[in-house]
């Protein structure tokens, strides 16, 4: 018995909605990230996208648990001396929203040009108005909506 790979004619793309304020935020992107890569479909491949398209709304409303709105850091780095910038996840989501599902999302796919390819199917907003009405999403149940 040979190994099944998918082809570019066999894939077929849907579309979901994922409502952020479900879930917290690790969960959400855990399953987002197996979304886009097409785990969820019995010809995924590793090597060749096999995703679909997801769009997040209500980012704005984002849950974290514990302590992580203020423990939580994210940093960046110019490359200069002290030029290291922190930002709590409480400030983060304030001013950028979309940013922190994206970085959540990006952190749980393949780190090559693959990964990258599948972020482009990501489409992020902060709050519940979207503009892909015309590509009719199903809304996605996750599977760990407990809070």
């Amino acid at each position: 018995m040979k190994t099944y790979s998918a082809k570019a004619a066999d894939i077929e793309r849907r579309w979901w909605i994922v409502d952020a304020s479900a879930a917290p935020l690790g969960r959400l992107a855990s399953e987002i990230a197996c979304i886009l890569r097409g785990k969820n479909k019995p010809i995924y491949t590793p090597h060749i996208d096999t995703g679909d398209h997801v769009i997040v709304i209500n980012c704005e409303k984002l849950v974290f648990t514990g302590r992580k709105l203020d423990g939580k850091i994210y940093d960046r780095y110019s490359g200069y001396h002290g030029g290291r910038k922190e930002v709590t996840a409480r400030e983060r989501v304030a001013n950028e929203p979309e940013e922190v599902v994206r970085d959540a999302v990006r952190g749980m796919l393949p780190k090559n040009r693959l990964g990258r390819q599948m972020l482009t199917k990501l489409k992020v907003y902060a709050g519940c108005d979207h503009p892909h009405e015309a590509q009719q999403p199903e809304a996605l149940t996750l599977s760990v909506a407990d809070r």
